[in-house]
């Protein structure tokens, strides 16, 4: 499974987070919307 499909998969079961730290593999157009969306900053270098 790729991490984008996991991302999308896990998406809703996410706990509320002020900030979520991820490696470059969930560095994604789409994965930071939803993050901000959700009131998460994306923390991806």
């Amino acid at each position: 499974m790729s991490d984008y499909t996991g991302a999308a998969a896990l998406m809703n079961g996410l706990p509320k987070a002020d900030w979520l730290l991820a490696d470059r593999g969930y560095d994604a157009d789409w994965f930071h919307e939803a993050l901000v969306g959700r009131g998460t900053k994306p923390c991806i270098p």
